[in-house]
């Protein structure tokens, strides 16, 4: 399995900037458009897993002793935990790092040089059960500021956690989908715009089994056992796949300046249209309080998904690719910087005859894990 990353790259957090064979052009080594393949920079093993922050990521390698690499924003000097032997799995924010070990659980504060993990834990690996995937954590999950531990109820069976700018979405062994936190953009899913300080059950969702969930800055997606994607939250960049205002109107401004000075009448005859009669009017959504089925491509369900602050990918069972919102920094991977309110294929992949079957999103970047296309013989 090959991992590929590409949109923000200013802190050389997908492909060093000094290092030309890594395929970075240095003239746009902060805006990478083109998915480039990373490189592991700790150990020969290949990567098995990619987390990401604003500014870092972290790697998960494959190998029988299992390691993690810290890349991006002051890597080398993190809390000399670069290369850590023996991790199964690791979160990153901004500010902390947590590790997940056989027997113990530690978070360690990237802002400093600690000999020590600012927080850890004993678990106990001999029950049989399975590991809960971070940030969860036995008991809670660890949260990206102070207090770093922060418990939830066992009656919630917590299967999964994903934490967003100020908001966290739960999926519950039953499938139940709980959020709490801050509500300002509708990223809670409850048809409000109230903040919840405990988890709460998303009623819009309720009899429905759902199998995955993810949070971006201020919007929030799920997917049905069935392979259907349910979006909501903040919709100003088009991140959940609904008609943006503000993003339509920065495409005819851009469409307006392209056309130039010999436009400007054709341009004004086209304002002036829609007072002649009753024309259709499309609806645009900024904010979506409770989830909305979004419909990324007829043909096929939908596999993981993951959002950035402003973007959102998901994984086709057909091993496609599709990204949608905020393009600024090539984090939509179609090769340019502009967003889409609408989800795309991801090209690169299906031409370079890629299978995805993995995407992680950073805060401004894209991480795509992929493997070669089998092609039946003739």
């Amino acid at each position: 399995m090959r991992w590929f990353g590409f949109g923000f790259n200013a802190f050389g957090q997908i492909c060093d900037r000094l290092n030309k064979a890594a395929g970075c052009d240095v003239t746009e080594e902060i805006k990478l458009t083109l998915p480039t393949e990373l490189e592991s920079s700790c150990c020969c093993s290949k990567i098995r897993g990619v987390r990401a922050s604003w500014s870092r990521r972290v790697t998960v390698h494959e190998d029988g002793d299992s390691c993690v690499c810290v890349a991006g924003f002051a890597a080398a000097s993190s809390c000399g935990v670069s290369v850590s032997l023996g991790c199964k799995d690791a979160f990153i924010s901004e500010q902390h790092l947590t590790l997940a070990f056989p027997g113990r659980i530690e978070t360690w504060d990237l802002q400093r040089k600690d000999k020590t993990p600012s927080w850890s834990t004993e678990i106990n690996t001999q029950s049989g059960g399975p590991l809960l995937n971070l940030p969860l954590v036995p008991g809670g999950y660890i949260a990206t500021k102070p207090p770093l531990f922060r418990s939830l109820s066992p009656h919630l069976k917590a299967k999964s956690l994903a934490l967003g700018g100020e908001h966290a979405i739960l999926l519950c062994a039953t499938g139940a989908v709980y959020t709490w936190g801050l509500g300002s953009h509708g990223q809670l899913g409850h048809g409000d715009l109230t903040s919840e300080e405990e988890p709460r059950a998303v009623e819009a969702l309720w009899g429905m089994t759902m199998s995955g969930v993810a949070a971006g800055g201020w919007h929030s997606v799920c997917i049905s056992d069935g392979g259907d994607l349910y979006l909501w939250g903040w919709n100003e960049s088009g991140q959940i796949g609904l008609p943006s205002r503000g993003l339509r109107k920065t495409m005819q401004q851009r469409s307006s300046q392209q056309a130039g000075a010999l436009c400007q009448d054709a341009d004004v005859k086209s304002d002036e249209e829609p007072q002649e009669g009753e024309k259709h009017e499309e609806v645009f959504i900024s904010i979506q309080a409770f989830p909305a089925l979004l419909d990324v491509t007829p043909s096929c369900e939908i596999r993981t998904v993951s959002c950035g602050s402003r973007h959102t990918a998901a994984v086709t069972t057909t091993g496609d690719l599709y990204t949608w919102g905020w393009g600024e920094y090539g984090q939509l991977g179609h090769q340019t910087l502009i967003s889409s309110d609408e989800p795309q294929c991801v090209e690169f992949f299906r031409e370079q005859q890629m299978r995805v079957v993995d995407v992680v999103c950073g805060t401004w970047n894209t991480f795509a894990a992929v493997v070669k296309e089998e092609v039946p013989s003739s």
